[in-house]
C-alpha cells in the first residue's frame, strides 16, 4: 500500500470531526414532519463473478421493511443492466433523440448476444414461499401472494444470473481507457415507493431513485483483480492489494479467486469497480477519514502525476463540503477510474483517467459534492434532477473556487449564460419535466444542472448569501437521510430568512416565465422602473448622484412578505402585478444600475443601466 500522511490546513481542521459508523433505525415518523414515512431495505448478496466471460451468478437476501401507512399486493425492483439489449426503450430513445448522447448513439442496436448486458431471475421467494414474477424491459414485476402489511417486514430470497455489457453508459466492461469492470447499476434493486405511489420508469439512461438501507456484499473474484467502491472492506486482512499496511503473499494458485466482503451502512445503492491493473493509494485525512484513489498503473506520466496531485486536493473538497453543507458521515470515499466521464455513487465515484489536472479536479469536485446533494439528500432524480445536479453544481463551482483560488462574485456565472442562450433560442424546457423526457439531451442538461444552479445562486439575491448559506446547512440537517422535495428546499429557506418563496419555487420552476427589469426612465431626482418580462423578482438598485456620491437600494417584492439583510436602503416593496414602481430621491441622479451583482437572471441587461444625458 501506498499510503500519504495528509497534514490538514485550518479549513481541514476546522471541518473535520471524528468519523463515526452510521448507524439507522427505521421509522415511519420524522423528526421534520409528522406523518413522514419512509421504506427501508437490507440487501445481503453473493456474487461469484467470471472474468473470463463477464458473467456473474448471484444469491441476494432482501429484508423490507414497509413503513408505509399502506399494504403492498405488488412490489417491483429495477434490472437495469436489461437496457443495454437491442431494441430495449434506452436504445430507441438514443436512436430517435435529436442530439444522441455521444456514448450511447446506435451501439446498443449493434451489440452481440455475449456484448449485451441482462439480469435474468431465475428464482424469487417471499418468506421461503414462491411468488409470480415477470420480467419487463428493465422492471421486474412481482405480485405477491400475501401483501407486506403496514409496519411489517419480509424476507425475499432472489437467484439471478447476469452479464456485463460492454461499456456503453455507466457501466460495463473494458471501456474505453481499458478499465475491466465498471459495475453500476449491477444488481436487482428494489423500487421505491414513497408518498407518491411507485417509481418504476424504465432505465432510459438518466437518472435514480433508490430506498435507504443498508448494504452487505460478498465478491468472488480472480486473485489478480484489485476491487473499490462503495462500503467499508470487512477482511482486509485476507486481500491486501493495498488495504492493509503489509500485502499479503497471494500464495493462492492461478486462476482461483480471492473473496472480498463489504458492508455499507445506511446508503441507497451500492457500486463496485475491478481491474487487475490498478495502482491503489490511501490518503489519511486528520478525523481518521480514508480517502481511496484506484487508477491504472499503466496510465501516461502525465496523467498519473496528475492523480497524485488529485488526492490532497480530494481531501480539501471533503472538508470544503463537510464545513459547508454537513459532516461526511461515513469512514471511507473512493475516486476511481473507470466508467464513461463522471458518475456519483454511494461513498465513491468513477470517472474516466486520462484528463489534464484541471479536468481530473473539476470533474471529482462535482462527483464528490454529490455525495451530498442526492446521496445523503436523496431527493428523487427522476422527478427532480434540478435538486440533484443543479445543487451540486452550485456548491462544487464554490468549492472549487475556493480550492483553486480562482474566486470571483459569481462562481456560477457561466449557467446564466448558458440560460440567456437556451432563452433565446427557444430550447427551454420546465424543470418539472421528468428527466427522461425532456425533447433534447441538451435542454435536460441545461434545465438540471445549469437553471438547478441558479436556483440556489438567485436564493442569494433573494434571502442573501448568508441566509442562503444558512439555509443549506438546516436543509442538510433536517433531510439527511431522507428523500426530500422541492417544497422542502423551499420551506428550509423561507424558515431561515423569514422571507416567503412560494412564488420563487413556482415561477423557476414550473413555468418559462422570464426576468426582465428595465429603467423606463429617470428624471431629476425620480425613477420609475419597469417590469417587463412574466417573472417578478425584488430590485436591487445602485445610484450615482451628480454630486458624485452613491446610495443603493432595495426595493423587496410584496410577496416576499420581508426583505434580505442588506446595508442598502429598503423603501416600499412593489405589488407584482403592478408593471411600473416610481420613487424619488434625495438628490439629482447621474445614473442607475439594476443588479450590479448580476445574480437576478435578468434576460435583457441592455435596459437595466440608466445614464442620464
Amino acid at each position: 500500500m501506498k499510503k500519504i500522511l495528509f497534514l490538514a490546513s485550518a479549513i481541514i481542521m476546522v471541518s473535520c470531526a471524528q468519523t463515526k459508523d452510521v448507524t439507522y433505525t427505521a421509522s415511519s415518523k420524522s423528526s421534520v414532519n409528522n406523518g413522514y414515512w419512509q421504506q427501508h431495505v437490507d440487501y445481503t448478496m453473493d456474487i461469484d463473478m467470471d472474468v473470463n466471460n463477464y458473467q456473474y451468478k448471484g444469491k441476494q437476501k432482501l429484508v423490507y421493511t414497509n413503513n408505509s401507512p399502506d399494504d403492498l399486493d405488488k412490489v417491483f425492483y429495477h434490472l437495469y443492466f436489461n437496457a443495454f439489449q437491442p431494441g430495449s426503450q434506452m436504445d430507441v430513445r438514443s436512436l430517435n433523440i435529436k442530439d444522441p448522447d455521444g456514448r450511447v448513439r446506435d451501439r446498443i442496436s449493434k451489440l452481440k448476444p455475449n456484448e449485451i448486458g441482462y439480469i435474468k431471475v431465475n428464482s424469487l421467494k417471499q418468506d421461503g414461499a414462491a411468488v409470480n414474477f415477470e420480467t419487463v424491459g428493465t422492471i421486474l414485476e412481482v405480485t405477491l401472494d400475501k401483501p407486506i402489511k403496514a409496519g411489517e417486514s419480509v424476507t425475499f430470497d432472489m437467484l439471478f444470473d447476469a452479464q456485463v455489457p460492454v461499456q456503453i453508459r455507466r457501466s460495463g466492461r473494458n471501456n474505453k481507457e481499458g478499465v475491466a469492470l465498471s459495475m453500476a447499476q449491477w444488481y436487482p434493486k428494489m423500487a421505491e415507493y414513497d408518498f407518491e405511489g411507485w417509481h418504476t420508469p424504465p432505465y432510459i439512461a438518466r437518472e435514480f431513485h433508490g430506498v435507504w438501507g443498508d448494504f452487505d456484499v460478498t465478491l468472488h473474484i480472480d486473485k489478480n483483480y484489485v476491487v473499490g467502491g462503495t462500503g467499508n472492506l470487512q477482511n482486509p486482512q485476507e486481500i491486501g492489494h493495498g488495504y492493509e499496511d503489509k500485502t499479503r503473499a497471494l500464495n493462492i494458485p492461478l486462476g482461483e479467486k480471492l473473496t472480498w466482503h463489504f458492508k455499507a451502512p445506511n446508503v441507497h445503492d451500492f457500486m463496485w469497480a475491478a481491474d487487475p491493473n490498478y495502482n491503489h493509494d490511501i490518503l489519511e485525512m486528520k478525523n481518521g477519514l480514508q480517502l481511496h484513489f484506484l487508477y491504472k498503473k499503466d496510465l501516461d506520466a502525465e496523467y498519473l502525476k496528475n492523480w497524485k496531485d488529485l488526492q490532497p486536493k480530494t481531501a480539501e473538497l471533503m472538508s470544503y463540503y463537510s464545513e459547508n453543507i454537513g459532516q461526511y458521515p461515513y469512514k471511507q470515499y473512493s475516486v476511481i477510474q473507470g466508467g464513461d466521464g463522471g458518475m456519483e455513487y454511494a461513498m465513491s465515484t468513477l470517472i474516466t483517467g486520462k484528463r489534464k489536472f484541471g479536468s481530473l479536479f473539476g470533474v471529482t469536485a462535482h462527483e464528490m459534492a454529490h455525495t451530498w446533494f442526492q446521496f445523503l439528500l436523496a431527493s428523487n432524480e427522476s422527478l427532480h434532477p434540478w435538486m440533484d445536479e443543479g445543487f451540486t453544481s452550485y456548491i462544487s463551482a464554490k468549492a472549487s473556487a475556493r480550492i483553486m483560488k480562482r474566486e470571483n462574485k459569481n462562481p456560477n456565472a457561466g449557467p446564466y449564460r448558458g440560460y440567456n442562450f437556451m432563452v433565446k433560442s427557444g430550447s427551454e424546457e420546465v424543470l418539472t419535466t421528468h428527466a427522461d423526457r425532456y425533447q433534447t439531451n441538451r435542454g435536460y442538461s441545461f434545465a438540471s444542472y445549469g437553471k438547478g444552479s441558479m436556483f440556489l445562486a438567485q436564493l442569494e439575491y433573494i434571502i442573501g448569501a448568508e441566509n442562503t448559506a444558512k439555509g443549506i446547512k438546516k436543509y442538510f440537517k433536517d433531510f439527511s437521510f431522507k428523500h426530500p422535495t422541492p417544497n422542502d428546499i423551499k420551506r428550509t429557506m423561507e424558515k431561515v430568512s423569514g422571507i416567503q418563496l412560494g412564488w420563487y419555487l413556482n415561477e423557476w420552476i414550473e413555468t418559462l416565465h422570464t426576468i426582465d427589469y428595465g429603467i423606463k426612465s429617470v428624471e431629476g431626482k425620480t425613477i420609475t422602473l419597469e417590469r417587463i418580462g412574466q417573472m417578478p423578482m425584488p430590485i436591487d438598485l445602485e445610484v450615482i448622484y451628480t454630486d458624485g456620491t452613491t446610495q443603493s437600494f432595495n426595493i423587496p417584492l410584496r410577496m416576499m412578505r420581508g426583505n434580505k439583510p442588506t446595508a442598502a436602503k429598503v423603501i416600499e416593496d412593489w405589488g407584482w402585478a403592478m408593471p411600473t414602481y416610481t420613487f424619488t430621491t434625495s438628490k439629482t441622479i447621474k445614473s442607475v444600475e439594476i443588479d450590479k451583482s448580476k445574480l437576478m437572471a435578468d434576460v435583457n441587461l441592455e435596459n437595466n443601466v440608466f445614464e442620464v444625458k
